[in-house]
């Protein structure tokens, strides 16, 4: 499925860079996490979640159903993460990047399941 391959192929990608990012301290993630009002090791741990959910992503393109959680497990996150901007009362162009990551990762398990 090629729809599949080029969306997981693009999270991959991705969270693949924003994790470390997030792991590492980046200055653009910390200060994403100062205007969250979030503590800095929630910082870090996040950026372990979407790493655990890239390599789902990658065991997912020799295991099928794996993408499913995966997908969901990003999902989740990018959920969370919009829940984050709106408890902080950010303009909804900040939570976009999430929301459109959220229907990319729904989509991908839907694809998948």
């Amino acid at each position: 499925m090629i729809t599949s391959f080029v969306l997981q192929s693009i999270l991959v990608a991705l969270f693949l860079s924003v994790s470390l990012q997030k792991i590492s301290g980046h200055p653009q993630q910390v200060n994403i996490f100062k205007n969250l009002k979030l503590p800095q090791w929630f910082r870090v741990v996040t950026g372990w979640v979407q790493l655990v959910g890239v390599v789902g992503l990658i065991i997912g393109f020799w295991v099928t159903w794996v993408v499913v959680i995966a997908g969901l497990w990003f999902g989740i996150t990018m959920l969370i993460g919009m829940i984050a901007h709106i408890r902080v009362k950010d303009p909804f162009s900040k939570s976009i990047p999430a929301f459109v990551l959220l229907v990319i990762s729904v989509t991908l398990s839907t694809l998948n399941f």
